[in-house]
């Protein structure tokens, strides 16, 4: 049976059953357990960024936020790119239609190799991470260096893992959108007949019909968690999931005459070649977790993760303007240059292992809560040569159909490896009843090789290696002004792998050396309520500047990009029946000490200067189960390029939704619908640097409908 049948036969068998079982019930003239329905949103408290144990928000030196799973149902949230709408530090970078999803935090592009963390185990984020097996979403914004050692330094997002449940969980989502799209979700949990082991799984079908004409394609997913209570004090965890997707990537656009900003339809797509064919991935995750608690105040944990990622690229690739010398930049008719390119076989395969030992104690009038701990991460990365050879010239208004260069990617080879190992080790000190201070840091070893070519004989070239080992200091204090009320600074260190060169660079897929960057930060924190929190953090980072040096046309470490902003957010219910959350970011982003006039000074690109969303939940009183709420996203103008000659408009946002939770055949329904852009703007979503620099356009107004079946 294949995977998407096998998918949405699950999903049937678990609504028929469920249906199934409620009317025995009623034959048998039992009644029903009662079931409650909320519209409450719910509102997290803790985070365990970097696999520490959960700490509360309110108590932890830096600026996070959460969305948990239960918010993803209610805001109908199917992938990163949706939740990014809800949090303003979070960013689009060269986030293409079909292809991986891709963000920027605090201005910062995420390194797809270290950035992206499943219950804070490296994963590879080339690929849209599936959100159905996740508990929740955990974005720490600004330096992780203790936390996750080796990232970029916008951030980490962290995917919790779901877990198995005490009591019974049967939850079916089914969902349109109006293009097309079908999705369909199993959640399914609870604890075997002896009660000591549980599970969890999750199943995934979905019909993609894209926000852009043609760029459609499916995806299937399946997951499972099982835990075991060995004993009181031991608890074993594994889980496994798997996911193929397949679609037809949708390329953003150049400038014309490479000064100007095309008048185009979102829906346009310029991978239209009848020889165009989907981007095919697959991921897979078996991950595996030990819990030992010698008393109280003492635990170990040991947790280990296996992550492998595939991916067949094709792409009928728009670059250029031969007829006018220009590279990048579309000719000022709309005529562009299409490449096929060609990636087959593409790899990656990180391994991370992490013991944990975690303590309390007091020496004197002092308390400590103390981790030590130990990682390992490996990954392997393979690729081959690939194609990427002229086939013609279309248009972006009257397009063409050219015939595809012939040939395909070289065979695959090992052309990366690293290998990270870290000691680190946190002492939280309580210095008095209001004043704690959090004294850490991590040493990490970093080895890679890299592949750096061949000689004009075919000859490989020695591999370029690095082995060199950084330490990375984190301090803060953090005073309780009142029990609800924290003030913190501090000071972090953070360490990133380099950049990869892009495509048409001299150094071309070449990773830069490990960089340092240093962040200051200053924050309050305060729950107003068990269910209203609000933040507010003033931070400064600073890293070297990477860019490809226009006369060398090398890709280069050179000068610093300075990073400094101002996040505020607030969230949860206002009064009984209002739920709010506001999210806002000024950032002000210089470049600066490269010596070339033309960069030193300017806005780093593809950055708002300032970025808010605000969303509002109200029940409505009359109606009992009813709800709408509303979702207002703010976006400043971006530079399109280093030198700042070109930037993108400014945007505002409108998008409405509504919910109602009711009774269908004894099942506790809830019905959703919403509209996104309702005001069917225009705008540029992405205006990333990569590749020469696109532009990638926001969706135009789209509609979807679901419900969701809780047995």
């Amino acid at each position: 049976m294949s995977t998407p049948h096998f998918a949405v036969s699950v999903i049937a068998l678990a609504v028929l059953q469920s249906f199934a079982g409620a009317a025995m019930a009623d034959d048998a003239g039992q009644p029903l357990p009662e079931v409650v329905v909320s519209a409450v949103k719910a509102r997290a408290s803790t985070a365990a960024i970097g696999g520490f144990s959960n700490a509360p928000l309110l108590d932890t030196p830096a600026s996070l936020s959460v969305i948990t799973s239960q918010q993803m149902l209610d805001l109908q949230i199917r992938s990163t790119t949706d939740a990014a709408r809800y949090d303003a530090s979070l960013s689009d970078a060269y986030n293409a239609v079909g292809y991986a999803e891709q963000f920027s935090i605090r201005g910062f592009k995420l390194d797809n190799g270290s950035s992206y963390r499943k219950d804070g185990m490296t994963i590879a984020g080339d690929t849209q991470i599936a959100l159905e097996n996740k508990d929740r979403l955990e974005v720490l914004k600004g330096l992780s260096g203790l936390q996750a050692g080796v990232s970029a330094p916008g951030g980490v997002l962290n995917y919790v893992t779901k877990r198995p449940t005490d009591t019974p969980l049967r939850t079916v989502v089914l969902e349109t959108r109006e293009r097309g799209t079908l999705y369909g979700a199993a959640d399914l949990g609870g604890r075997f007949e002896d009660t000591r082991f549980g599970y969890r799984i999750n199943v995934v079908a979905e019909r993609l019909r894209s926000i852009v004409r043609g760029a459609d394609g499916n995806r299937k997913f399946i997951s499972a968690a099982f835990d075991w209570r060995i004993s009181p004090q031991a608890l074993l965890q594994i889980d496994a999931d798997y996911q193929r997707k397949s679609q037809l990537t949708a390329p953003g656009f150049q400038l014309l005459d490479n000064t100007t900003l095309p008048s185009i339809d979102p829906d346009t797509m310029l991978n239209d070649q009848p020889w165009a064919r989907p981007v095919r991935t697959t991921s897979s995750n078996l991950g595996a977790r030990f819990e030992y608690t010698f008393s109280p105040a003492w635990k170990a944990s040991v947790s280990a993760n296996q992550n492998t990622f595939r991916r067949d690229d094709y792409t009928a690739f728009p670059y250029g303007c031969t007829a006018q010398n220009l590279f990048p930049g579309f000719c000022g008719n709309g005529d562009y240059d299409v490449y096929n390119y060609i990636s087959e076989g593409e790899k990656k395969s990180p391994l991370t292992v992490q013991a944990l030992l975690q303590g309390r104690f007091a020496t004197g009038t002092f308390d400590h809560a103390v981790t030590l701990g130990s990682s390992l991460m490996r990954n392997s990365e393979k690729w081959g040569d690939d194609l990427y050879d002229f086939s013609g010239v279309s248009n972006i208004y009257r397009p063409v159909v050219v015939p595809p260069a012939p040939g395909t990617s070289g065979p695959v080879s090992e052309r990366r490896y690293t290998n990270e190992r870290s000691l680190f080790g946190q002492d939280i000190v309580s210095l008095s009843a209001q004043l704690k201070l959090h004294a850490g840091a991590r040493y990490v070893q970093v080895r890679r090789s890299q592949y750096v070519g061949a000689d004009d004989n075919g000859v490989v070239l020695p591999y370029a290696r690095t082995d060199a080992g950084f330490w990375l200091p984190n301090l803060a204090l953090v005073y309780s002004l009142r029990p609800n009320v924290a003030l913190y600074t501090s000071y972090a260190q953070g360490l990133e792998h380099g950049g990869v060169a892009p495509k048409g660079t001299v150094n071309e897929r070449q990773a830069l050396e490990p960089a340092k960057s240093k962040q200051v930060e200053l924050g309050v924190k305060a729950d107003i309520r068990n269910d209203l929190s609000a933040t507010l953090a003033l931070f400064q980072i600073r890293k070297g500047l990477e860019y490809v040096d226009a006369a060398s046309n090398v890709f280069v470490r050179n000068g610093q990009a300075q990073n400094r902003g101002l996040e505020m957010g607030l969230n949860g219910r206002v009064t009984r029946d209002l739920t709010l959350g506001v999210s806002a970011t000024a950032l002000n982003t210089r470049q600066r000490d490269t010596g070339q006039a033309s960069l030193d000074g300017k806005r780093v690109t593809n950055v708002a200067a300032f970025k808010s969303s605000v969303y509002a939940d109200y029940a409505v009183p009359q109606v009992q189960g009813l709800s709408v709420s509303a979702n207002w996203q703010y976006s400043g103008k971006k530079a399109f390029d280093a030198e700042n000659t070109v930037f993108v408009p400014k945007y505002h946002l409108m998008n409405f939704a509504a919910a109602y939770a009711t009774r269908v055949g004894g099942v506790a329904t809830t019905l959703r619908a919403g509209i996104d852009n309702a005001f069917d703007k225009f705008y540029w979503r992405d205006v990333t640097p990569d590749l020469g620099g696109y532009l990638i356009p926001g969706a135009s107004r789209t509609g979807r409908v679901s419900a969701q079946f809780d047995f």
